[in-house]
């Protein structure tokens, strides 16, 4: 499972790599936050669907975004507290939690690490073929995240087996 943490809106996604490798979306969107709401009440919205979309869906690992440099301290600290419950809400249903930078998500999903956030978008559709893009754009980047993990969750698979 994916998840682009945000204090307007939280994007999610479930994604399953199947025998083939094929990469199948099993849920996606976005946890749309009011504004005005008091943090501590957007942080429970979050916290209280994240675990209710863990529950039904069962992923095996949460993945989320590293944290980056923000040019807003406001909105930097209004972002660790979201990435907080965010990992809160995994482990508190016995998920570890991966957490990959910026640059890494984008160059496993598009092979350029200064994509932009449309490109992803547009690359998250065809690997998952799906008939219409995600949006909003949290529910791309969140399926992205998910498809991230997979491929460098895989890549360490081959490398520990040949170095064996």
């Amino acid at each position: 499972m994916g998840i682009d943490c945000g204090s307007e809106y939280t994007g999610f996604g479930v994604v399953e790599e199947m025998a083939d490798r094929k990469l199948v979306c099993h849920t996606t969107g976005a946890i749309k936050l009011k504004s005005g709401t008091p943090m501590a009440a957007k942080l429970q919205k979050i916290f209280v669907d994240l675990t209710a979309i863990i529950a039904q869906h069962q992923p095996e690992i949460v993945a989320i975004e590293d944290v980056f440099y923000a040019i807003n301290v406001k909105t930097a600290l209004k972002l660790g507290q979201v990435r907080g419950v965010a990992m809160l809400a995994a482990s508190s249903s016995g998920l570890q939690v991966a957490e990959y930078s910026p640059l890494s998500i984008k160059s496993a999903v598009v092979g350029y690490g200064r994509a932009e956030k449309h490109q992803v978008q547009q690359m998250v559709t065809r690997l998952l073929n799906l008939a219409v893009a995600p949006v909003p754009m949290d529910a791309s980047d969140a399926l992205a995240i998910a498809i991230c993990h997979i491929h460098t969750a895989a890549t360490n698979r081959r490398y520990q087996a040949a170095s064996r």
